[in-house]
């Protein structure tokens, strides 16, 4: 599956380093050349692809690896590029002290993107999971969830699809209104964690039995 991945931060080069063995991955950003040093500075050289901002978005899945605070501009920016495409959110809306939202009860991330994206179709994915768990997903319980979001079901069951070889758990997590208690908990998640010593690789896992 051909997918791109806009951000070059650290969730950025996780997400990247994770799907690359897997599929045609174009990593891009506001510069080619910081870009360029990322690929090279994770040994993948060869296996990622990097383009333009505006040429990578020319993908069947552009996952935006992005502060919540930036996503508005650059969707309004880059709306008729994305017309079509499956996008990926992977954001929270977390104030910048990571002490409380910027948005209310009544909606997400993920729903405000669609709604900034209407001619696209949005999917959650990756907001419980800090980046230091990409390096060990697994715990003693299990490997990590990883929570898949959409109002569009074809598109929800294309990510599960492109993230299905990752060493992680993926679920169905039904509709984007779900991302209110999701996004919410990845905060929860960080305060317990702080407070009991295990503040960057913290995961949760849905225990059950068929």
């Amino acid at each position: 599956m051909n997918v791109t991945v806009v951000g070059t931060g650290d969730m950025g080069g996780a997400l990247v380093r994770a799907l690359a063995p897997h599929h045609q991955v174009r990593w891009t950003g506001r510069d080619v050349r910081v870009t360029e040093r990322r690929v090279e500075a994770l040994g993948l050289s060869g296996q990622v692809g990097v383009a333009e901002l505006a040429r990578a978005l020319d993908a069947d899945v552009v996952i935006l690896a992005l502060w919540h605070r930036h996503l508005a501009a650059f969707a309004r920016e880059h709306a008729d590029l994305l017309v079509g495409r499956i996008v990926v959110d992977i954001a929270n809306p977390f104030t910048q002290d990571f002490e409380d939202f910027t948005l209310g009860f009544d909606t997400s991330a993920a729903e405000e993107l669609q709604r900034l994206l209407p001619r696209s179709r949005v999917v959650g994915a990756f907001k419980n999971t800090f980046v230091a768990v990409f390096d060990a997903p697994h715990f003693e319980g299990g490997e990590s969830d990883v929570l898949v979001t959409s109002d569009d079901e074809r598109a929800r069951a294309a990510v599960r699809a492109l993230l299905a070889p990752l060493p992680f758990r993926v679920l169905d997590a039904g509709a984007l209104r779900n991302n209110r208690v999701i996004e919410r908990m990845t905060l929860l998640s960080r305060e317990v964690g702080r407070r009991h010593g295990f503040t960057r690789r913290l995961s949760y896992r849905l225990l059950g039995a068929p």
